[in-house]
């Protein structure tokens, strides 16, 4: 198992949370795995989607696939199954996220999509998420 890789019980945890196993609707997924592994590259190492090893496949394949899970809730779903049932404490967090300099130019820009906006720092976002009492991430708010 590489570096940034999920581990065999992370992996039993989730795989049956994912969209494209056998019988569900739609096309069957080639390689979730080798997905989530992309995922947790990109997040891991915080390069652009461009910079994604070959050996996960297309970054825009990935990165596409990556946006409409995001869109269609795939992840709030695995984090809610996960959740601890017995939340005893729940603590926020938040980060700014610095946008690329080339992001603030674009003409047909999808900032508000994005939820990019200036600010005295610069073309950036704020991600907040929802942690349990150990810092695991239970929610993005």
């Amino acid at each position: 198992m590489r570096r940034h890789e999920i581990s065999d019980r992370n992996w039993d945890a989730i795989k049956d949370l994912l969209p494209g196993k056998e019988g569900d609707p739609g096309a069957t997924a080639k390689d979730n795995r080798l997905f989530i592994n992309a995922v947790l590259w990109i997040a891991k190492t915080g390069a652009p989607w461009r910079d994604l090893p070959e050996r996960f496949g297309n970054w825009n394949n990935v990165f596409q696939r990556f946006n409409r899970w995001g869109k269609n809730g795939v992840f709030q779903k695995i984090m809610e199954a996960l959740q601890d049932p017995d939340l005893g404490a729940l603590l926020l967090d938040s980060t700014v996220i610095r946008a690329h300099q080339h992001a603030a130019g674009a003409e047909d820009s999808s900032a508000a999509a994005e939820a990019l906006g200036r600010s005295r720092g610069g073309f950036s976002t704020k991600i907040h998420v929802a942690c349990d009492g150990y810092g695991k991430p239970v929610r993005s708010c």
